[in-house]
């Protein structure tokens, strides 16, 4: 792809992204972080026992539509969520992004994720990575598919999940 200097290349536009998405998530930013997703969206996180597992046949830590998203969302921000109220603070790490667009248009990406969660006086570290299927969307990105993959073999001194990868 030929760019001149005042063009991002398609990658750095990718990057850019995602470094919004993990801004969003570290601010606990949660409304933003959802209306990043398309509406026909899907968030899946596999259990650390079965990182190639199928929502529609395994059990996942999460698979989420919008509505589920959004659900999560609202109640992730009240003080009804006991397991992160007050709330996480996080610091994510992204790297190692690739970026390949399909036939339709779409773009497949796949970046390296390191999370820090600090909670309660503890801090534990959530190592992965992140595919994704991005759409255009007036100029910008939005998701259309996430799937988070935990490199972990235990989530037992990390607690839970809930939205932190």
């Amino acid at each position: 792809m030929m760019t001149t200097a005042n063009q991002p290349t398609l990658r750095e536009l990718v990057e850019d992204f995602l470094f919004k998405e993990a801004a969003l998530l570290d601010e606990w930013r949660l409304d933003d972080w959802v209306n990043l997703f398309t509406e026909d969206a899907r968030y899946v996180v596999p259990t650390t026992d079965l990182p190639d597992g199928d929502p529609k046949r395994d059990l996942v830590f999460i698979d989420d539509d919008i509505a589920r998203l959004r659900a999560r969302a609202v109640r992730l921000n009240s003080r009804h969520a006991h397991r992160e109220y007050p709330w996480s603070r996080t610091r994510r790490f992204v790297s190692n992004v690739r970026v390949e667009e399909t036939n339709d248009g779409e773009l497949s990406v796949t970046s390296n994720v390191l999370v820090y969660r600090f909670r309660n006086g503890e801090g534990a570290p959530y190592v992965g990575s992140i595919d994704y299927v991005l759409r255009r969307d007036d100029g910008g990105l939005k998701i259309a598919y996430r799937r988070a993959v935990l490199d972990l073999e235990a989530l037992s001194w990390h607690g839970a999940v809930s939205i932190i990868f």
